[in-house]
């Protein structure tokens, strides 16, 4: 079965760094589009970032433009959230999602068929 784990949550003050990790097994990587999505309580589920399947394209939302990088090692079936200058407001539990997309394809929401982690929580301290 697919399997996507994430890892590298944890407890920073605001304006720290994190870096998350994604390994994924179980399906044909290289092409799969990749994102991060998260969650606060109370809240959907809110998309962050994506990456094509050959990691030539990235797309961030307003709230983590400028701040947050994405990244993937298809030989080592892995994908990446690179996550500076912290607040408060991202404090949420991160997913990490797999999606099969066409070119010109838009995936800035959920969608039946794609495929989650189980989450790791990231908590921002003042």
């Amino acid at each position: 079965q697919v399997q996507l784990v994430e890892s590298g949550g944890g407890l920073v003050q605001a304006g720290g760094s994190l870096r998350l990790s994604c390994a994924a097994s179980g399906l044909t990587f290289s092409i799969y589009t990749m994102g991060w999505f998260r969650q606060a309580p109370g809240r959907e589920r809110e998309f962050l970032a994506r990456i094509s399947s050959r990691g030539i394209t990235t797309y961030y939302s307003d709230s983590v433009k400028g701040r947050f990088s994405i990244s993937r090692d298809n030989a080592k079936n892995t994908i990446y959230l690179q996550m500076n200058s912290l607040k408060p407001e991202d404090t949420a539990v991160y997913y990490c999602a797999a999606a099969r997309l066409g070119a010109g394809s838009t995936w800035s929401s959920p969608r039946p068929t794609d495929y989650w982690g189980q989450g790791t929580q990231v908590t921002v301290s003042s």
